[in-house]
């Protein structure tokens, strides 16, 4: 294990933790022999509020998590390893129990290291020895990095990969030898069993593709989905090789698919034993296809369902008897919470069913197909899978995540607990870690000659821990009274704390002359460097008549999503809004209003703000309109109409020309009825289609769009993102990767607002 770096270095990454909100320092309680117990606290960002106790001894200025929050847990190290990631990092904790350590090679707090951006995504092999993530190099790109679970060793795979946002970006094979991992709208392969991989990238390529294009299928099988056409392919073939040609070269026709998929907005998952395919178009139709149809053959009816507008969130349940369950969540503003349908694929006409609503949405089913687990806010229930029926409810407190070990054990990550447990036993837990400690400090009756020792009150319990073995409960608690001061320090919580904290524990050395800081003063400058050559994101500065930006001098700036006349995108941007806890501003038009009223209803109801884009998605520019003020006010005034006939609410009074096609005379009728006329300081690009090349306009990659936004936003910025299919297609879309964007913005110490909110800080 690499030598811990001390505490003062901690500013590095706590510019990263940024992206969860302020982090708030409490509780400091420093014992004779100077070890220094604390709180830290984060909220917001993208991720679940939450907190961690930490020993930091500040002779060596060495830190020591005394527990973690089970934001996300994975086994590692063929199950013998359970692997934390949170807030503050990434912490292996053994499965038998024990204190969170950093994991070798993997960025933790206690490190000085910690994953740039949100909880980090990564990808663990099927056997545990294995994990994959993205080493971050820019806003959008990083290095997809490949660590041995026993060693800690890393490996570089690929650079200039695109960051985790709906998917990560690589599938491991069923047999752990080796993974698929997308790159620039192309897939590769890659294999951790052979020293004889070509070092060439060239020479692994497989064909086009991004990474939800292929599933993973029953044994050592690939299943691959383009256009109409699913493929499947042994994982062998891939190993075997050392020079790769196509995919479709290798892999074997499985079967036909009557739709195009797409996908940027298309998902699907294979049976267990193969035979058959659950594909979810457009996020919201759901269709179940067996597989080997003859292609002349002509197609029978299918069983389908159709999730509402707002279903955001998507889950798929698959036992080995065929019996598959599909979960819909609502996104945020929205009624009906999670809705279930079931499918038997063993019967002759298969049809869905609807059931009854589960407590939560996050589940998972046992690994004989027997057993389910629903967990979230409510608790922690069990669930026989055939019948649908609870079986007991575990837990009553707040669970984050839970794993199955084996038919008769799970790892639950509470609120205030990490345990091991048997569904038929939930009284009979094993503690593995603390999640979260509510009162701590120094036992008041130490041993003789040794240190003393750390109380933490969790649950309703008292534990006790020297720092280094496992919490054990205690019975009967003796807290020393907390102290601010030792023989040879001082500390203290100095309130002036600014960019990524409220406050900054301050070590005053009473032996010596100084003060100094635990932690060092963020003002949130940029972590990366800006992109290279031409932002071709960067607009001018636009004309006094328009609102064009905000306060240069702050650090908030807004987002804007334009919505013209197709919905597409709409609800993975509520739900990534809502985790952000971010609102912003959506322009609509009366065509968009009129086709999907709802949608209109949804963004009022998410507590978003909802501007005028005109009556109808118009170029006003063009000459064949006579464009005067009594045209602009007839076209708003009724698109107010629209919006309130279909929502019952009122539109903000300012607006921008669909396509942002304005001008002086535009902006002044537009003033006239009462509008202020929006521009924006950054074009995202994200407009441009296919066939743009052939005009002289380049087409920027989401992750392009991304690293040029960071480098041209400012404060005050308005960045627009426009939502929907567009007509000439894309390779992919800026919104599908709003999430990354978010989490570098206010990484970077922005707080995104909606549009009003810059005009009054103009004012």
């Amino acid at each position: 294990m690499k030598k811990r770096l001390p505490v003062f270095v901690l500013f590095f990454l706590l510019a990263a933790l940024g992206s969860w909100g302020k982090i708030r320092f409490s509780g400091l309680d420093i014992a004779e022999d100077d070890r220094l117990l604390f709180t830290a606290d984060s909220r917001g960002g993208g991720a679940e509020a939450q907190g961690a106790l930490f020993l930091a001894r500040l002779e060596s200025r060495a830190l020591t998590p005394l527990s973690a929050f089970p934001e996300k847990m994975e086994l590692l190290d063929r199950g013998r390893t359970l692997l934390v990631h949170n807030a503050f990092g990434s912490l292996r904790i053994p499965i038998t129990g024990g204190l969170p350590q950093s994991f070798p090679g993997f960025p933790s707090f206690a490190e000085g290291l910690v994953p740039e951006g949100s909880v980090e995504t990564t990808s663990s092999s099927p056997d545990g020895k294995w994990l994959l993530y993205v080493d971050p190099s820019s806003y959008a790109r990083g290095t997809l990095t490949l660590l041995d679970g026993e060693t800690g060793r890393k490996f570089s795979v690929s650079t200039e990969i695109e960051r985790p946002g709906r998917f990560f970006p690589a599938l491991w094979s069923g047999d752990s030898r080796g993974f698929l991992y997308s790159k620039g709208g192309r897939l590769y392969f890659y294999t951790v069993t052979t020293r004889s991989l070509p070092p060439d990238e060239r020479y692994r390529l497989i064909g086009e593709g991004a990474i939800n294009s292929v599933c993973r299928g029953p044994g050592d099988h690939f299943y691959y989905l383009r256009g109409s056409t699913v493929y499947r392919i042994r994982s062998d073939e891939f190993f075997l090789r050392t020079l790769y040609t196509g995919f479709l070269d290798m892999g074997d026709v499985a079967g036909k698919i009557p739709l195009e998929f797409d996908p940027n907005f298309d998902m699907y998952w294979i049976a267990p034993d193969g035979r058959s395919l659950l594909l979810c178009k457009g996020g919201r139709n759901i269709l179940y296809y067996p597989l080997g149809i003859d292609e002349g053959a002509p197609y029978a009816s299918v069983p389908n369902i159709m999730a509402g507008r707002s279903g955001s969130r998507i889950g798929v349940l698959w036992s080995g008897e065929g019996i598959v369950t599909v979960l819909f969540d609502s996104a945020p503003g929205s009624e009906g919470g999670v809705m279930a349908y079931r499918l038997n694929t063993a019967t002759l006409t298969p049809v869905f069913e609807t059931l009854e609503s589960p407590p939560a949405f996050s589940a998972g089913l046992s690994p004989g197909g027997t057993r389910l687990v629903f967990w979230g806010k409510n608790g922690l229930f069990l669930y026989d899978y055939r019948s649908w029926t609870i079986s007991a409810r575990l837990r009553s407190d707040p669970v984050y995540s839970c794993i199955w070990l084996e038919n008769n054990e799970l790892v639950v990550g509470g609120k205030e607990r990490i345990e091991r447990l048997s569904p038929d036993d939930p009284d009979g837990a094993k503690l593995l870690c603390l999640a979260s400690v509510s009162r701590y400090g120094f036992d008041d009756n130490p041993s003789v000659n040794e240190p003393r020792r750390i109380l933490g009150f969790s649950g309703g319990s008292w534990y006790i821990t020297d720092g280094a073995l496992p919490w054990i409960p205690y019975r009967v608690p003796a807290l020393r009274e907390a102290s601010i001061s030792s023989a040879r320090y001082r500390v203290y919580l100095d309130a002036g704390g600014n960019g990524f904290f409220e406050n900054i524990p301050m070590v005053r050395n009473i032996m010596s002359v100084g003060t100094f800081a635990l932690f060092q003063r963020n003002t949130g400058a940029g972590s990366f460097p800006p992109a290279a050559g031409t932002n071709p994101c960067r607009l001018p500065e636009s004309p006094d008549f328009l609102f064009a930006r905000g306060l240069r001098g702050s650090r908030t700036l807004a987002l804007c999503f334009d919505l013209y006349d197709d919905e597409a995108g709409l609800s993975t941007v509520l739900d990534v809004l809502d985790r952000f806890e971010i609102k912003a501003t959506f322009f609509l038009n009366g065509e968009f209003i009129r086709r999907h009223p709802q949608a209109a209803g949804e963004i009022t109801g998410a507590g978003h703000e909802a501007a005028s884009m005109f009556y109808a998605p118009m170029d006003l520019s063009d000459s064949r309109y006579r464009v005067d003020a009594n045209f602009v006010a007839r076209g708003l005034a009724r698109n107010e109409d629209e919006f309130f006939k279909a929502t019952g609410e009122e539109l903000s009074l300012f607006w921008h020309p669909p396509y942002y096609a304005v001008s002086r005379e535009i902006a002044d009728a537009a003033a006239v009825a009462g509008y202020r006329t929006v521009d924006r300081d950054i074009d995202s690009r994200d407009w441009v289609q296919l066939d743009a090349r052939r005009l002289g306009i380049e087409q920027l990659s989401a992750a392009d769009m991304i690293d040029y936004i960071m480098d041209a936003k400012e404060g005050g910025s308005i960045i627009p993102i426009r939502l929907g299919v567009l007509p000439g297609g894309r390779k992919d879309y800026l919104f599908n990767s709003l999430d990354i964007l978010l989490d570098a913005l206010v990484r970077e110490g922005y707080e995104v607002v909606p549009v009003s909110a810059l005009m009054g800080q103009s004012k």
